[in-house]
């Protein structure tokens, strides 16, 4: 009888041996450069994703930000991308200028996040006071072909201006602009990222800056709906006074349409259940705002997403 229950047993632990394991998933995070704002943020939900996917090994990857984001996206290199709402439309219809040899199509949309504010910054002693006296001043216009540097195109051509007018242009990422630009090694850093970003704010805490008005006007003549006349408010940055001036984008969260739909739902039901972790990660998650997620969206939601939104009543069923 013994022998009998030991057979039985062997059996048994064989049985459970050969059922399939459930498999380990891998969500992977595309954001930005290390001293821009995608980063925090992308750090924040990897946190919350962690604790909201079981059995999911999550990271987060530093990247020339939106453009790249976008084409890794669609390549199957990443699962969840940050992206600035004119490359992400711009990557929908398949802009080849902007860096998108196609249409991308597998791309699905989560969430809007907060926007994106077109700072341009000089010394304060560089003389340089409107967009006129950026000729025959180096500039850097962020990564070359970035979601920044396609802002810089679009900003720079309103104002009637073509990077020919520099003397020089650099393709450079936030925190080695700012500090050329504390060197006077160049004379102006475009950089588009939320109020606050880490690299501008460690640049005004060590010399004094000015932050070059974008008039109305001039946004009025950008042909993308995504430019939004706006201000940088007062005492963003230190011994700055007064708003101002400057256009505001949009910032997505986005994903691939072959993501399950149970996967998208816990991400972005997670992401607002714990919204308090983003702004712990960087405060310009504090304007994300549920009620805005959808506004604007230029791609097709995900499935997983338009659940969560049917499920808090924001999308009327």
């Amino acid at each position: 009888m013994r022998s009998l229950k030991n057979r039985w047993l062997i059996v048994a632990v064989f049985a459970l041996m050969a059922l399939p394991a459930s498999a380990e998933q891998f969500i992977n995070i595309l954001t930005g450069g290390t001293s821009g704002i995608y980063y925090p943020l992308g750090i924040g939900l990897s946190n919350i994703y962690s604790k909201a996917l079981p059995n999911t090994k999550v990271s987060v990857q530093a990247t020339k930000a939106s453009v790249e984001n976008l084409n890794l996206l669609e390549a199957g290199r990443g699962e969840v991308a940050i992206t600035l709402g004119d490359a992400l439309s711009q990557a929908w219809a398949g802009v080849a200028d902007a860096g998108y040899a196609k249409p991308l199509r597998k791309l699905r949309g989560i969430s809007a996040l907060h926007a994106n504010y077109v700072q341009i910054v000089a010394r304060a002693d560089s003389g340089i006071r409107t967009l006129a006296d950026l000729k025959g001043k180096r500039v850097s216009v962020g990564a070359a072909k970035s979601g920044t540097e396609l802002n810089a195109r679009a900003v720079f051509a309103a104002a009637g201006l073509k990077y020919s007018d520099f003397s020089k242009v650099e393709y450079l990422p936030y925190e080695q602009s700012a500090q050329l630009l504390q060197n006077k090694q160049i004379d102006v850093t475009l950089q588009s990222a939320g109020l606050g970003s880490p690299a501008l704010r460690d640049l005004a805490n060590s010399v004094d800056i000015v932050i070059i008005p974008i008039p109305a006007n001039v946004i009025a003549k950008i042909h993308d709906k995504a430019y939004i006349a706006s201000n940088v408010p007062a005492n963003t940055y230190k011994d700055q006074p007064q708003d101002v001036p400057t256009a505001k984008i949009e910032n997505y969260l986005v994903t691939r349409a072959d993501l399950s739909t149970d996967t998208v739902y816990q991400m972005t039901k997670a992401m607002y259940a714990h919204l308090d972790e983003l702004v712990a990660a960087h405060a310009a998650a504090k304007s994300i705002k549920l009620e805005n997620a959808i506004g604007g969206m230029p791609i097709p939601l995900h499935p997983g997403a338009e659940k969560y939104y049917r499920e808090v009543g924001l999308i009327k069923k």
